[in-house]
C-alpha cells in the first residue's frame, strides 16, 4: 500500500510484460477478447511467500476463468500517477489504491462506474455512490512496534518524543504510501487539526529516521530491532508476523485520551478505457464472491468488506481481539480528497522533508 517504487509481479502462471508492452502479452495486441486482466494495485494483499489474499484469488479466478492476472504493485499514489500518464494508452483495467487515493482516482476521471456482484453487501461508507469504486478488503490503520526490545507497547503519540526513541522511528511518506497518508489523517484527528498535528509531527521528527517510499518494508526493520516503531496497518501487519514474531500492533492515543484509528479499506475501482474491461468486471465480481470474502481474514488476515460473510477462522477472532477498546473514527474522505496536497505540502513544511 505503499511503495514510491513499482514491483512487477507474474500473480500467476503465464507471460509477464512489462509497461511499454502490457497489452502485447501472449498473442494479438489489445484485443478486447484476450484471455488477460492487468491489475495495478497497492501493496499489502500479495503474499511474500505466495501465500497472500490476492496470490489465492488470482489463482482461484484463473482456474475458474482462463484469464491470466497480470499484476502491477506500487504505492497508492503512484499507482494513481501510473494511470493518469498511461491515460492515452490505458494498460490496467482494475485499481486497486487506499483512501483518499482512490478518491483521487475517480475525481481525475480515471475510474469508470461498476457495481461488482456483491457490492450490494458492502456498507454504503466502504463504496462509491455511483459505483465508481467498491472496497474489497476492509482493514484499519495502526503502529507496530519490537516486542523484542520494548516490554509492553507504547500508548501514546507523546511517548514517541522520547530519546529512547531517538533514530528508532520510521513511518512511509505522507502522499506516495497509502499509509503514510494514514499518518497525517490519523494526527489531525487526534491532535485536532492540522496545524497541532504539524507541531506535533515537526516534533517527532527528531527521532524519525526519515521518510520511507515503502510501508511494507518497515515491518523486517521492526523485527530485527533497528527500529522499535513504526507505521502500519492491520492486515498487513498482522500477515506479516506469522514470519516476523517480533511485531506488535498498536494504536497511539494523545495523552489522556483513547487509541483511536480509521477504515482504511483497500477499494477497487473498474479503469475508464480498460483494454480488457469485460474481464476487469468478472476479476471485481470474484473479488467479493462469498468465498473470496471468507478468504480475507483466513488467508489475507484483514477483514470482510461485505456485511453478510461473518468469519470465524481463528484469523478472524484474534483481530476481532485486537480491535478491542479502539475508537473507530470516519475521516472526512472528501475533504482529504480535494486537500490532500494542501497536507502534504504543510507536512513537508514542518518536518523540513
Amino acid at each position: 500500500m505503499r511503495k514510491n517504487h513499482l514491483k512487477p509481479v507474474a500473480a500467476v502462471t503465464g507471460c509477464f510484460a512489462l509497461a511499454a508492452t502490457l497489452s502485447a502479452c501472449g498473442g494479438s495486441s489489445a484485443a478486447s477478447d484476450e484471455k488477460v486482466v492487468t491489475v495495478y494495485s497497492a501493496d499489502g494483499l500479495k503474499g511474500e511467500n505466495g501465500d497472500g489474499w490476492y496470490d489465492k484469488v488470482f489463482k482461484d479466478f484463473e482456474k475458474k476463468t482462463g484469464i491470466k492476472v497480470k499484476y502491477v504493485e506500487g504505492g497508492s499514489g503512484e499507482m494513481v500517477q501510473r494511470v493518469v500518464r498511461e491515460k492515452s494508452n490505458t494498460q490496467a483495467d482494475v485499481l486497486v489504491t487506499l483512501p483518499p487515493f482512490i478518491q483521487q482516482a475517480d475525481s481525475k476521471g480515471l475510474l469508470t462506474a461498476y457495481a461488482p456482484a456483491g457490492s450490494d453487501k458492502v456498507d454504503g461508507a466502504d463504496k462509491a455512490s455511483d459505483s465508481k469504486w467498491t472496497s474489497v478488503v476492509n482493514n484499519y490503520f495502526g503502529f507496530i512496534y519490537d516486542k523484542k526490545e520494548l516490554k509492553s507497547a507504547p500508548t501514546t503519540w507523546e511517548e514517541l518524543l522520547d530519546g529512547k526513541f531517538k533514530n528508532k522511528i520510521q513511518y512511509s511518506t505522507p502522499g506516495v504510501a497509502g499509509d503514510g497518508t494514514a499518518v497525517l489523517i490519523k494526527a489531525m484527528h487526534d491532535f485536532g487539526g492540522k496545524e497541532p498535528a504539524m507541531e506535533y509531527l515537526k516534533k517527532l521528527q527528531a527521532n524519525n529516521v526519515g521518510p520511507s517510499a515503502s510501508t511494507g518494508k518497515l515491518a523486517p526493520k521492526v523485527d530485527k530491532g533497528e527500529l522499535l516503531a513504526a507505521n502500519g496497518d492491520v492486515q498487513m501487519n498482522y500477515a506479516q508476523s506469522k514470519d516476523m514474531p517480533n511485531l506488535g500492533i498498536w494504536f497511539p492515543a494523545k495523552e489522556g485520551g483513547k487509541p483511536t484509528t480509521f477504515a482504511l479499506p483497500y477499494a477497487a475501482g473498474l479503469v475508464n478505457k480498460a483494454p480488457h474491461s469485460a474481464n476487469g468486471k468478472k476479476l471485481l465480481d470474484f473479488m467479493l464472491s462469498e468465498q473470496a470474502q471468507k478468504d480475507v481474514s483466513a488467508v489475507g488476515g484483514g477483514f470482510s468488506a461485505r456485511k453478510d460473510v461473518e468469519a470465524t477462522d481463528a484469523n478472524a477472532i484474534a483481530l476481532s481481539k485486537l480491535m478491542n477498546g479502539v475508537e473507530v473514527f470516519e475521516p472526512d474522505w472528501s475533504d482529504l480528497g480535494a486537500n490532500l496536497d494542501t497536507y502534504v505540502e504543510a507536512w513537508k513544511s514542518a518536518t523540513g522533508s
